[in-house]
């Protein structure tokens, strides 16, 4: 058995992920990996072997809901083009984003991907992501779509953390095909064999003026139901397609990006069920126009927070610097961005049984800050706060701050 022991804060509530208990907060658990207790750290039923009674902060562990793992290569050009004044739209009509990662995917060796994809999620690992969505989409023929579900498996499989896998079954049209027979090809094959077979978890649509339509998103929802497979929806990014009332009426589990969200979309997203993905990495790096996160909070709809960590609009990886960017860039305060990176995208991955808060019976997924006020995690950005990482109680990432 083993117990982990912090000082949580003891002047505010820290939201529905974690209560703050006066004094201290201590997280046992047993040999299963599961929690045991939660509560006042003196009431702890064995002695504590991670952390100090006068520091720190515990939290659950980070789930990132939205990330575009595995691929292989970056693009760091292309942001420098950007610099330069060429668009998203631009380069991505040319030879060069997710077309371009496609070759690369399509070009390199399983074990090349793989290698890449490892090295990443060891660093989410470092930063305390103990849980996180896998997507397949660089694919761009059924063939390598498959090819990218059986590697995101074989990367949930070897991985620490606890991994999901999204098939991402229309990112972007494929050259040689016209986008009519690429949603009949998704639909008709690629879906319902990737759940033949136990690839996918979810499916996926980019719904935009150069990925995909609501009439697409309808057949691919349609798809994705026939199969068993929740739906997950690319919403509102570039410009407001009506995406996030699609999502919301087609029971999406969420609907991510939300930039140019409409009024009407967020009513919608409002008296539904579908989580609300901000991913304000991808917001920053591409300078966009920030989703509307504070209509959304105000009108009661969810939010989770995640780094949409991919090669070309966002190749950020931690959990803490997204909560630093959704403070600054979305006004989202600290505690709401604690529930946003635990509770709420474990729900959007179907994982909300057991991860996403500190509750007996659930999976002892814990990260332990270096400091009592879970505040300082935006207050500091570009600062590693991560002193351990614990998944399944099992110390993965221990910089032995606090002993």
């Amino acid at each position: 058995m083993a117990a982990a022991l912090a000082t949580a804060q003891g002047d505010e509530p820290t939201g529905e992920a974690s209560e703050a208990v006066e004094g201290g907060v201590g997280v046992a658990w047993d040999d299963d990996g599961s929690i045991a207790y939660v509560g006042a750290a003196d009431g702890l039923p064995w002695e504590p072997t991670l952390g100090a009674p006068d520091r720190g902060c515990l939290v659950p562990g980070f789930v990132d809901q939205h990330t575009h793992l595995p691929f292989v290569g970056w693009r760091a050009d292309e942001f420098e083009a950007r610099l330069r004044g060429l668009s998203y739209r631009e380069l991505h009509g040319g030879d060069g984003g997710i077309f371009r990662s496609a070759r690369m995917f399509a070009e390199a060796t399983d074990d090349e991907v793989m290698t890449f994809s490892h090295a990443l999620l060891d660093e989410m690992l470092a930063h305390g992501t103990t849980a996180l969505e896998l997507k397949t989409g660089y694919g761009l023929s059924v063939d390598q779509e498959l090819r990218a579900a059986e590697l995101a498996r074989r990367l949930a499989e070897e991985a620490s953390q606890t991994c999901t896998v999204t098939l991402l079954a229309a990112h972007a049209v494929p050259r040689e095909m016209d986008r009519a027979d690429w949603v009949r090809a998704a639909s008709d094959e690629l879906i319902p064999e990737a759940a033949r077979r136990g690839l996918a978890d979810a499916v996926d649509v980019y719904v935009e003026d150069i990925a995909f339509s609501l009439d697409d998103l309808e057949a691919i929802a349609g798809s994705a139901q026939d199969s068993g497979l929740p739906l997950r929806v690319h919403a509102d990014q570039l410009g407001d397609s009506g995406a996030a009332a699609a999502a919301a009426r087609l029971g999406a589990r969420s609907a991510d990006h939300l930039n140019h969200c409409s009024p009407e979309g967020l009513a919608a997203l409002a008296a539904g069920e579908t989580v609300a993905g901000l991913l304000p990495a991808s917001t920053f790096f591409l300078r966009g126009t920030p989703a509307p996160a504070r209509a959304l909070r105000e009108a009661g709809v969810p939010i989770a927070l995640a780094t949409d960590a991919n090669p070309g609009t966002s190749p950020v990886v931690s959990m803490p610097e997204v909560i630093a960017m959704a403070a600054a860039v979305y006004e989202v305060p600290p505690l709401d961005a604690l529930t946003a990176a635990s509770l709420n995208p474990a729900w959007v991955l179907g994982l909300s049984d057991t991860l996403g808060t500190l509750e007996a019976g659930k999976r002892a997924d814990l990260v332990l800050l270096e400091h009592r006020s879970f505040a300082q995690v935006p207050y500091r950005p570009g600062h590693d706060p991560v002193v351990a990482t614990i998944v399944a109680g099992e110390i993965v990432r221990d910089r032995g701050r606090t002993g």
